[in-house]
């Protein structure tokens, strides 16, 4: 049988309603603790008409100390609590006069004069009007506290919403101007079909990365599908010279991991490895299920940390003319990227194989498409013909 979901709604979540029940209950309850501590003291039942006229008497006065006691609480401390200490004690004589001169209407015979009646009554009603300006005070100290912690928060998340779309667009730059540069090249000696290819597989990339939250997740399968689209660019730069090979374990395909994360790295292998030698460089992508972790692997064949340009590598950084020069594809990216995804728990490591090249592993927490389907997914895309 189908079940309603039950979102229960935070008490305080409209302040207003909020208070009206809190006078309500409150006022409602002093009233039946008094009423009942009457009766065992054998009084009689028209007592409890005093005791409604008290109630409503007191239930009206704490209604304008409310009024004082929001403008006091936005004051600073001193004035908030020098005003109260005079108003609080007012409230109070107020009350108390009222109660007396009511007891005094009621007991006309009594031989008890009205000073003795308003001391009577005076500490009565200051008990329950400081007990009822404490809580005051208190919830809405606490209810401040709230809304500048739930504040803050969403400063927090607003600022690595930004660091992280900062970072995701850090990855296009470079890229982008070496594919155009290639185009360039092909127009100028009038090879119109392979600039046209290239063309119509950079407006299929460069769709996807706009459709693609920068903060958002993709599964193994969209993430892979987005790589080869970018291959089958740089391919046509570096031809033969670049040689791919991807081991995907078909259980890892439903996984999820942040949009255009492998993209840079495998940028890397190419700048790095195929572009530094002349017979090129194999690029192998792994994806593996290992325990509850998603490991992800990219290596290369290329000279690895043993070139004159593996800090760089590193450091995602070069030097033009002793000036350092971003070159947009540093793997500080991609630690800082997952370092804000997934705080500690993940793993993100650099390597050199025992047979030579350079490997990076990474591995976070694995979770399937099917536990997060409220989550928004970017469409899989299908690479342009050749």
């Amino acid at each position: 049988m189908a079940v309603l979901p039950f979102r229960p709604t935070p008490f305080f979540a409209n302040k207003n309603q909020a208070f009206w029940r809190l006078q309500s209950a409150g006022w409602a309850g002093a009233m039946l603790l008094r009423a009942m501590s009457s009766l065992a003291n054998a009084q009689p039942p028209s007592f409890l008409v005093l005791l409604l006229i008290a109630t409503i008497t007191g239930f009206s006065i704490s209604l304008l100390l409310s009024v004082i006691y929001r403008q006091l609480i936005t004051q600073r401390p001193l004035i908030t609590w020098g005003v109260t200490m005079i108003v609080l004690p007012l409230a109070v004589g107020l009350n108390a006069f009222i109660d007396a001169w009511v007891i005094s209407l009621y007991r006309a015979e009594s031989e008890a004069s009205f000073a003795q009646l308003f001391i009577g009554v005076f500490y009565l009603d200051l008990t329950l009007l400081g007990a009822w300006s404490a809580l005051y005070y208190a919830i809405n100290f606490y209810l401040q506290i709230e809304e500048q912690q739930d504040q803050l928060i969403r400063l927090e998340n607003q600022a690595t919403s930004a660091q992280l779309t900062m970072l995701r667009y850090q990855l296009n730059p470079h890229f982008l101007f070496n594919t155009l540069n290639s185009i360039s090249t092909l127009v100028l000696l009038k090879q119109t079909e392979p600039a046209n290819a290239m063309l119509s597989r950079l407006s299929s990339f460069l769709r996807y990365t706009l459709i693609t939250e920068p903060t958002g997740r993709v599964t193994v399968a969209q993430e892979i599908d987005t790589l080869k689209l970018y291959l089958d660019i740089e391919r046509m730069r570096f031809e033969e010279r670049l040689r791919t090979t991807f081991n995907i374990d078909s259980q890892t395909e439903a996984a999820l991991l942040p949009s255009l994360l492998l993209q840079p790295l495998v940028e890397n292998a190419i700048k790095y490895a195929v572009g530094a030698q002349e017979s090129g460089a194999e690029i192998t992508i792994t994806t593996q299920l290992i325990g509850q972790n998603l490991r992800i692997t990219v290596s290369d064949t290329g000279p690895g940390l043993q070139s004159p340009s593996a800090s760089n590598r590193l450091s995602g950084v070069s030097f033009d003319g002793g000036e350092p020069v971003s070159t947009g594809v540093g793997l500080a990216n991609i630690r800082d990227r997952l370092a804000q995804a997934y705080g500690e728990q993940n793993r993100f490591e650099t390597l050199e194989p025992p047979e030579g090249g350079f490997a990076v592993v990474i591995e976070i927490p694995f979770e399937r498409l099917e536990a997060t389907e409220s989550k928004p997914i970017a469409p899989r895309i299908v690479a342009a013909a050749s």
